[in-house]
């Protein structure tokens, strides 16, 4: 699969949830092309703005779209890494404020 194509299929089934891209296209396809990096060399599509461990349960919560997509596009109208975003933060309506990070520190391996 190929970037256009994990686009293409993710917009169909995020738009509906009220998940939407962001509408600068060249980050969405850097995330993008991170994501289908991450899946060749994880086996996972996990988050691209994450240090992933390599092993699947343990990167559970990152794995895209990640557990705090929701309360964090919720709260900021982004996600973490801004591929997800609601459709005021694409209209400019809100802020585009700076996502802090929710995964607690004993699941980043420090």
């Amino acid at each position: 699969m190929n970037a256009e194509a994990l686009y293409d299929m993710l917009k169909k089934v995020q738009e509906p949830k009220g998940y939407f891209f962001n509408q600068d296209r060249e980050r969405v396809f850097d995330l993008l092309e991170a994501l289908l990096a991450n899946k060749e060399r994880y086996g996972t599509m996990v988050c691209p703005c994450r240090l992933a461990a390599g092993d699947r349960e343990a990167d559970r919560d990152i794995i895209c779209p990640c557990v705090y997509r929701e309360p964090d596009v919720a709260e900021f109208g982004s996600c973490y890494c801004n591929l997800y975003v609601s459709e005021a933060w694409n209209t400019g309506e809100i802020p585009h404020e700076y996502v802090p990070e929710r995964r607690p520190p004993e699941k980043m391996g420090f």
